[in-house]
């Protein structure tokens, strides 16, 4: 009997030695102690919910030109999905030194420098002017002093034929003189900036590998 009262001590023992060993090493765990995550465990869906991207909502790219949800919003999103490099600000951009650049190469008859960039028509509508203008006997000095106005008009797209027209209206301040042969001015004066305004429509098959738009149509 004596012997097994020693034995059960003895394991008893050796239980308490097992524990207070087991509590030096892991530790106490409060009662509103989280469990451990390990590593590799990803955080949970509604963790991460607050930085996600919600998709569909408003493209400001869009909407700081057009209204939301109308038919030229719509146009523009079909563009982009055709060509997702296509930015709506870049094209404005691109079409502001566009229409500096054709604006005075026309003042100027320069018309061969910007032909890429001007349909058959228009190169042909424009390049009528000039010549007349040479058949007077008139020159023209010109000087581009700037765009008061840049607006995005209208946009329209054909999905099938994945062509765009973008429809923009410029109004820019330019000082442009016009004299004949003898010098005198017959239009124009050197001293006062000309307020010009002009509608013009560009187009452009969306995924071509060529990513200049052309001028297909003017107005005022």
């Amino acid at each position: 009997m004596e012997n097994a009262v020693i034995q059960l001590l003895v394991l008893a023992g050796i239980a308490i030695f097992l524990i207070l060993r087991l509590k030096s090493v892991l530790g106490t765990r409060e009662g509103f102690e989280k469990p451990p995550v390990p590593l590799d465990t990803p955080e949970p869906h509604s963790a991460r919910r607050s930085f996600e991207v919600i998709e569909g909502g408003a493209d400001p790219d869009i909407t700081d030109h057009v209204p939301e949800g109308s038919p030229q919003a719509r146009a523009l999103a079909a563009m982009k999905a055709a060509e997702p490099s296509f930015g709506v600000g870049d094209f404005l951009q691109g079409a502001r030194a566009a229409y500096e650049m054709i604006l005075m190469a026309f003042e100027k008859g320069e018309m061969e420098r910007v032909r890429p960039f001007l349909s058959p028509e228009v190169f042909d509508a424009f390049s009528g002017v000039v010549r007349a203008r040479e058949e007077q006997g008139l020159s023209v000095h010109a000087e581009f002093l700037g765009l008061r106005e840049l607006v995005l008009e209208d946009a329209t797209f054909d999905a099938t034929a994945r062509e765009a027209e973008l429809t923009v209206r410029f109004g820019g301040e330019l000082i442009s003189v016009a004299r004949d042969a003898a010098g005198q001015i017959v239009e124009g004066d050197p001293k006062a900036a000309r307020k010009q305004r002009d509608i013009w429509t560009f187009a452009r098959k969306m995924g071509s590998n060529d990513p200049n738009w052309q001028l297909v149509a003017t107005g005022g």
